[in-house]
């Protein structure tokens, strides 16, 4: 068996990762592929962070579409075949005429929760306007949904399935930029990548908003390094790309945001 308070020392996502964790025990045992469900970003790193250390079972991840923020983990034993295709993931499509009662998001989602599902059941929600909505969702709900999701606010919906080759995906809007500063702290760095004062960075790290590789940091002067994420809650995301040290011995960096 997994040394499961190994795993769990110090673990920031607690009770998802020992979920995880009762996945790939029966996963071991059943020879059998195993499946989460949908996670956040922050799990899904967490998760992948902790199963690198193991031999004894792999993990693929999937949410539908490469730039998928909620996704599944499948599991399985290290000597059996396993690759993206293995993740079970379906879509629908919830349509309507929203031109005069427009939905969020938040409209969405809660319509679906409102028929008795579980978020942790649902991925990604890419909202099309005034035409409605298209969901990922654990394959076994697209029946239930198309039978029981039938209003968001006052408009009427039909939902349907289509294929995961059907969701209309938006890239994100990409800056890419340069800065020179005098060390790689996270409150230097993320200030100037996300244009705002050294102060209100360092409050946001305070506030526990940031995070660097989906893990939460609370001290501004933490050394962030080439390659590193930073995520900042309802304000984007910032890559962390090459980093040269200039003549006088202060470092330029090269960052792409994305919002």
């Amino acid at each position: 068996m997994l040394p499961r308070e190994e795993l769990l020392n110090s673990v920031e996502n607690r009770d998802c990762i020992a979920r995880v964790i009762d996945q790939a025990e029966q996963a071991i045992k059943t020879w059998e592929i195993t499946y989460t469900d949908f996670l956040s970003p922050p799990e899904l790193a967490e998760a992948q962070r902790i199963f690198s250390r193991l031999t004894e079972v792999q993990l693929v991840t999937g949410g539908g579409y490469p730039q998928a923020e909620r996704q599944r983990i499948a599991i399985a034993r290290s000597e059996l075949p396993l690759d993206d295709s293995s993740v079970a993931v379906a879509a629908i499509d919830i349509s309507g005429n929203f031109l005069f009662d427009p939905a969020t998001h938040r409209d969405f989602l809660g319509a679906m929760l409102g028929t008795g599902i579980v978020r942790e059941k649902t991925g990604d929600i890419i909202v099309l306007g005034e035409r409605g909505a298209q969901a990922v969702v654990v394959p076994e709900l697209v029946e239930f949904l198309q039978m029981n999701l039938t209003q968001v606010r006052s408009v009427p919906v039909k939902t349907q399935p289509i294929e995961l080759s059907e969701l209309k995906i938006r890239p994100p809007k990409k800056k890419e930029m340069t800065t020179v500063e005098a060390s790689m702290r996270l409150d230097a760095v993320a200030s100037a990548g996300f244009g705002m004062s050294r102060s209100k960075m360092v409050s946001l790290i305070d506030g526990g908003d940031v995070r660097v590789n989906w893990k939460e940091i609370s001290q501004a002067s933490y050394q962030v390094k080439s390659g590193d994420l930073i995520a900042i809650r309802g304000k984007g995301r910032l890559e962390v790309g090459e980093v040269a040290v200039t003549k006088k011995e202060r470092y330029r960096v090269q960052l792409t945001r994305y919002q």
